[in-house]
């Protein structure tokens, strides 16, 4: 995805995400880290510095609800940036994060960040708007479960899986297998049974294609499913919302 393109897409469908040429001044500053499939980077509530850039793979970030539940507000995929709480004085985590697959990031302490700021302002500008953005997302994020039912935020959470690799086929479809649908449960904010029936009805819909288990989307009919301005004026049957 170009940078342009994604920073003027849809808010709350879309997010924008950091080109490698707006990483490579970066990384002169900050310090590379991989890590494995599960791994957790930080948990919430501990001190925060800094922040974090994924270059590869993606991060996922929850908070606990109770025991075997939990909320996903965002995945931070390749591009995008996590731990950003950190840049401010005396702060701390507001979530856990983990790697989900192998993953590579990039971290920038706040006495890095201050220094890049410094000594390359012009070239600081993608990194502060790549924040500013993620800050609007979850802004729309909020707005989403205020005013959304289940099968719209569904539809908005699937179109943002769309735009990482780690979720797609090689020709491009959204790809959901059996163990993606806790996540989806904790990313939509909706119990397992809502999740499974509002698939069902895109399915039915003829949005989603179901093999087995497995679920095959076109992110092109997502978006226009969900309406042209991403205003939620779904063409999607719905049905009443199950309590959580």
């Amino acid at each position: 995805m170009k940078d342009s393109q994604a920073r003027n897409g849809h808010v709350g469908v879309r997010r924008s995400r950091l080109t490698s040429e707006e990483v490579a001044p970066i990384g002169a500053y900050g310090a590379k880290a991989s890590w494995p499939p599960g791994f957790q980077l930080y948990q919430r509530g501990v001190p925060a510095d800094g922040v974090f850039i994924v270059l590869e793979g993606h991060v996922v970030l929850r908070n606990k609800i109770k025991v075997g539940r939990g909320f996903v507000p965002v995945i931070a995929t390749a591009g995008q940036t996590f731990g950003s709480e950190g840049l401010s004085p005396n702060s701390h985590y507001v979530t856990d994060a983990n790697a989900s697959e192998e993953t590579q990031t990039m971290f920038l302490s706040g006495a890095q960040f201050r220094a890049f700021v410094r000594e390359r302002p012009a070239q600081t500008i993608p990194l502060l708007s790549q924040i500013m953005s993620e800050r609007a997302y979850l802004l729309e994020k909020l707005h989403e479960l205020a005013a959304l039912n289940v099968d719209q935020r569904l539809i908005s959470t699937l179109s943002h899986l769309s735009t990482d690799r780690s979720f797609t086929t090689s020709d491009g479809r959204l790809k959901l297998e059996n163990t993606h649908h806790r996540l989806l449960c904790e990313m939509v904010g909706a119990t397992r049974e809502s999740i499974a029936l509002a698939l069902s009805r895109l399915v039915s819909a003829g949005i989603a294609e179901r093999k087995g288990m497995t679920f095959l989307i076109e992110p092109g009919s997502l978006m226009s499913s969900f309406g042209e301005n991403g205003n939620g004026d779904s063409t999607v049957p719905i049905t009443r919302e199950m309590s959580q």
